[in-house]
């Protein structure tokens, strides 16, 4: 069996994030880029895949030549090899399922993993997008999995509970915190990572059927005001709560 994980290479949530000059990119210096948290619940769930089955885990991302950065830390962890679809230009949700999921066929990998959504734009949709042009089967935010030969038994997050899902290979899975606990890569791992293969292929041609217009970042929020120290406060506070915050 060959399993593929896709992962993204991300501002670093803890980074303080600048507006670039032209108003529609950040600025990437002084930014940290890591591994997609979600992927990495994603990269994990595969590996456990792997030592049960004796499966072949393959990374891949879509992007520069700085997403290797990512795709060696899944190595280190584990995975088997991985490959770089290459792009340096920004990429709609769309043009990355389409790139994904044309190498993917290519590879013939029956179970696709990846994260809920990238911490970046939060889209939440590459997962669905890839599984629709692949015609695979489908489930999304996942907090755990079992695999019996093509079966897959899946329980997922939904509004107010968690629902039990049945399906089979080929299937796309997207990883929700809580499915397990992400390994930390051992010396012995990192090491491994760097006689691993990351193979380059250019990211399959896709026009994109969004664009960013502009970024900007949500506005200050006013500083707080201490109305009194005792109940003597409350009918002021009821006041500025109807009239000026209008939440009552």
């Amino acid at each position: 069996m060959k399993i593929a994980v896709c992962v993204s290479h991300v501002p670093d949530t803890a980074t303080k994030v600048k507006i670039a000059g032209d108003g529609r990119t950040i600025d990437p210096s002084g930014v940290t880029y890591v591994i997609n948290p979600y992927d990495e619940f994603a990269v994990e769930e595969a590996l456990k895949i792997k030592e049960k089955n004796n499966a072949e885990v393959i990374v891949y991302s879509v992007g520069t030549d700085n997403n290797k950065e990512t795709i060696r830390k899944a190595l280190a962890m584990g995975a088997d090899r991985g490959v770089l679809l290459k792009d340096n230009n920004e990429r709609d949700s769309y043009g990355v399922a389409k790139a994904l999921a044309e190498e993917i066929k290519n590879e013939g990998c029956e179970l696709v993993f990846m994260g809920k959504q990238s911490v970046d734009y939060d889209n939440s949709i590459v997962g669905q997008i890839t599984a629709e042009i692949l015609g695979y089967s489908c489930v999304t935010v996942v907090v755990d999995l079992k695999l019996d030969n093509e079966k897959i038994i899946a329980e997922r997050e939904i509004e107010g509970g968690k629902e039990v899902v049945e399906t089979i290979l080929p299937a796309v899975i997207t990883a929700q915190k809580g499915l397990n606990e992400p390994r930390y890569a051992s010396l012995k791992g990192i090491m491994a990572s760097k006689k691993k293969i990351i193979e380059e292929k250019p990211a399959a041609s896709v026009e994109p059927l969004t664009e960013v217009l502009a970024m900007k970042k949500p506005a200050a929020k006013q500083p707080g005001r201490i109305l009194g120290t005792d109940s003597s406060a409350v009918s002021e506070l009821v006041k500025l709560l109807r009239e000026e915050a209008k939440v009552i």
